[in-house]
């Protein structure tokens, strides 16, 4: 069997190739997944660069990358497969004289029929994918079992045509946002990993690599007073796709040192609710946002 990656230090600088900046934790994580061939769990506040993660893999592999969306009310035949029923009763039409239903029949439930969805697409891939099912905390807990089959064993069992297994075992990735408890079936078939709010160093590195223009002064500055505005009790912290959004916008106004005004006159970019805006423009005004952040 080969494997995707040599080391875990490879899978750290592959990632890095393309701009996403990991720590030996998260690069830890995949490469065991490619190892162990198991899927891995992300959880952690939104923005954080979970998604982002499969993203970048499917990048450095050169795979496709298939994206199952979760929400309320996914069923099987969004997620999982679907008959096409149209061509199926088109077919019954056409073959209405016939005398043998049991080959019809037979006929009908086949591949030609067959619809699929994100997993079984990720599952009869014959070319190199990784199969992302982001914000699987959005299902209901009973949807949860149309995943336990392929996380644990690389298979779909469809009635009508039995068991698919996989050609090949893909890389998945499933994403959570911690707005309920995963099922323990579930969580047991992978490898878990927590992706939280990066320390003040790295988001610097993270707002220096992708934002086009910044220097290493802003950044700095950017860094620490999104980290200070995270110790406030918020109804949402900034993410780091928001403390990017923020750097950018900075750059385009042509902001080369952040004082309280602007900061407050920019809060609307870093924080999506009014109160959250108000506690952190009183911060700001009460402690300059260029001065040392609070531990």
């Amino acid at each position: 069997m080969s494997f995707r990656f040599d080391s875990v230090p490879a899978v750290r600088e592959r990632l890095g190739e393309v701009d996403y900046l990991s720590d030996e934790g998260i690069a830890g994580i995949v490469y065991l997944a490619d190892r162990l061939g198991k899927p891995i769990l992300v959880e952690g506040p939104a923005g954080t660069g979970k998604t982002q993660l499969a993203k970048s893999v499917a990048e450095i592999l050169g795979a496709r990358l298939i994206r199952l969306q979760c929400y309320e009310g996914l069923d099987e035949s969004k997620a999982l497969y679907e008959w096409n029923y149209k061509k199926q009763l088109l077919r019954i039409q056409a073959e209405r004289n016939s005398e043998d239903w049991k080959d019809l029949s037979d006929d009908i439930f086949s591949d030609e029929f067959l619809l699929t969805r994100p997993l079984l697409e990720a599952i009869t891939a014959t070319d190199p994918v990784v199969l992302l099912i982001d914000e699987v905390d959005r299902v209901e807990v009973e949807t949860e079992a149309l995943l336990l089959e392929i996380l644990s064993d690389y298979q779909v069992s469809i009635p009508e045509l039995g068991t698919i297994t996989a050609t090949q075992v893909p890389l998945v990735f499933l994403t959570s946002n911690n707005t309920r408890e995963l099922s323990e079936a579930l969580k047991r078939r992978c490898l878990f990993l927590h992706i939280d709010y990066p320390d003040m160093e790295r988001e610097k590195q993270i707002v220096l690599t992708k934002v086009e223009g910044i220097d290493e002064n802003l950044a700095d500055q950017v860094a620490r007073i999104v980290r200070s505005i995270r110790t406030l009790e918020l109804k949402k912290a900034p993410s780091v796709s928001e403390t990017i959004d923020w750097a950018r916008t900075l750059v385009l106004l042509g902001i080369q040192t952040i004082d309280a005004e602007v900061a407050t006159d920019t809060l609307n970019i870093l924080l999506k609710y009014q109160t959250d805006i108000s506690k952190a423009a009183k911060e700001l005004a009460t402690n300059a946002p260029d001065a040392p952040a609070k531990a």
